[in-house]
């Protein structure tokens, strides 16, 4: 069992007071102490029927003060997020002894922002964008590889353009919590809450 002694006591004089850079000086140590995936995120959602689900994607950086993700716009997320347009993200540092976790509304990114990203995407991926629906059910391994090849042949030349099914979503905090494991399981948390323009910052129990 982790004793979590890694860090020294985390208190609200040392920390940013916008969340989000204090969120990307964790990223970066995270990055510096080599954890595999940094950027992974777990991002949960609640759809029509007010069934949660969960599934990791990949943080993909800021837009307008959101952390954006991209994905198919008919996978379940999508569909989920399209009837409930909020959702929560953690993140999870084990070599650091660390989280971070986001709630907040949900907004798509701007098309041009969606293109630019997918073109910087090596081209198999680009291709396998448009091979893959999301969340269907897939009658076989050799059917998916059939599509894609097919997609190759389609795209064999010249840019590959952006699937309509395929972009971005950015999720906008109202809510960031850091937590750090300590000693006794007298964990740090603290909480940021956005109230109007600015952050209000408060210490958890943990």
């Amino acid at each position: 069992m982790a004793q979590y002694t890694k860090n020294p006591p985390l208190i609200e004089s040392a920390v940013l007071s916008d969340p989000l850079e204090q969120f990307e000086a964790w990223l970066q140590d995270a990055e510096a102490a080599g954890v595999i995936e940094p950027t992974a995120m777990n991002l949960a959602t609640v759809d029509a029927d007010a069934r949660p689900s969960l599934r990791v994607v990949l943080f993909k950086g800021w837009h307008q003060g959101g952390l954006c993700f991209y994905t198919n716009y008919e996978s379940r997320k999508a569909a989920a997020l399209a009837a409930n347009p909020y959702a929560a993200a953690t993140f999870w540092w084990d070599r650091l002894e660390r989280s971070v976790r986001f709630e907040g509304r949900i907004q798509k990114l701007p098309e041009a922002l969606s293109l630019a990203y997918f073109h910087s995407r090596p081209r198999g991926s680009q291709i396998g964008a448009w091979a893959s629906r999301q969340s269907q059910t897939a009658d076989s391994r050799e059917g998916l590889e059939a599509r894609l090849a097919e997609y190759e042949q389609r795209f064999a030349e010249g840019e590959i353009p952006l699937p309509p099914f395929w972009g971005g979503y950015a999720l906008i905090p109202e809510r960031v919590e850091f937590w750090q494991g300590r000693l006794n399981r007298l964990h740090d948390r603290l909480c940021f809450e956005r109230a109007a323009e600015s952050w209000q910052l408060r210490r958890l129990q943990p």
